[in-house]
């Protein structure tokens, strides 16, 4: 059966991030995910998930300064001992959170640097963040992002993901497949999930266009459920969107589900 986890970063804003996880338990939610938990100290974060009966399924490694738009430094040249550093931090998170997969945000691709030195730093960068990860029993995730939302982002398509992960040669690297993202980068979504899906290792969803609930857009989310469950994924499902309106309203769509 496929599993849902609510994305507070997203889900649940018309509370304060610690008061998230309790109306995510209260709307039937057994996991959670954010993008990051840094603001907030590892132990204050626990005692909600433990609180709230919830499982830890997912956050992001740091990702530079969000506020002003960097999203992700894992592909710089420049910055490869602040990636690694980024690295050495969202570990520690993650064994306090027992959270066992972290995802590694690409990033922009960065201005003046070689195309050929900008794949170098990415494929290095995930060899070392996959090693470091494993020594700690942590999966490291991988996104494609579709580049409407985010012009310039490095990492975008199954098949540059496919060629990344083999150039990598990591036994400890996995894709973080985004529906929302595929079906705007490539649609296709069915057949790619079922090829892919020994590489995947976590899942995440909205509609499109408007980035919304399932339901509110093109993508045809029952048949789509249940394709994934028939193909065997035992993942989670992350509920990235952003409500149409108030939260629990609606979640309609998970009922169904």
């Amino acid at each position: 059966m496929v599993r849902f986890a609510a994305n507070l970063s997203m889900m649940f804003c018309e509370v304060d991030f610690l008061d998230r996880f309790e109306a995510a338990a209260r709307a039937g939610f057994k996991g959670v995910e954010f993008r990051f938990p840094y603001d907030f100290s590892a132990d204050e974060i626990s005692m909600r998930l433990e609180a709230n009966g919830l499982k830890q399924v997912l956050f992001n490694t740091p990702a530079g300064n969000w506020d002003a738009g960097e999203r992700g430094t894992a592909c710089n040249p420049s910055r490869i001992d602040e990636f690694r550093e980024g690295i050495a931090l969202a570990i520690d998170y993650a064994k306090v959170l027992e959270c066992g997969q972290l995802h590694c945000m690409a990033g922009l691709t960065p201005e003046g640097a070689a195309a050929s030195e900008i794949r170098k730093t990415y494929v290095e960068n995930l060899r070392f963040a996959s090693a470091e990860m494993e020594k700690a029993g942590i999966k490291c995730l991988m996104e494609m992002i579709n580049t409407r939302d985010i012009p310039g982002f490095y990492l975008n398509r199954s098949a540059q993901a496919e060629e990344i992960m083999e150039e990598a040669a990591s036994g400890n690297l996995y894709m973080q497949y985004d529906i929302y993202h595929m079906q705007i980068m490539e649609g296709d979504l069915a057949p790619t999930i079922e090829r892919l899906l020994s590489k995947i290792a976590h899942m995440q969803l909205a509609d499109t266009p408007g980035r919304n609930e399932p339901g509110t857009g093109e993508i045809n989310y029952p048949f789509l459920f249940g394709h994934i469950d028939r193909a065997g994924y035992e993942g989670w499902i992350g509920c990235e969107y952003n409500p149409a309106g108030a939260t629990l309203e609606g979640l309609g769509w998970l009922r169904s589900a």
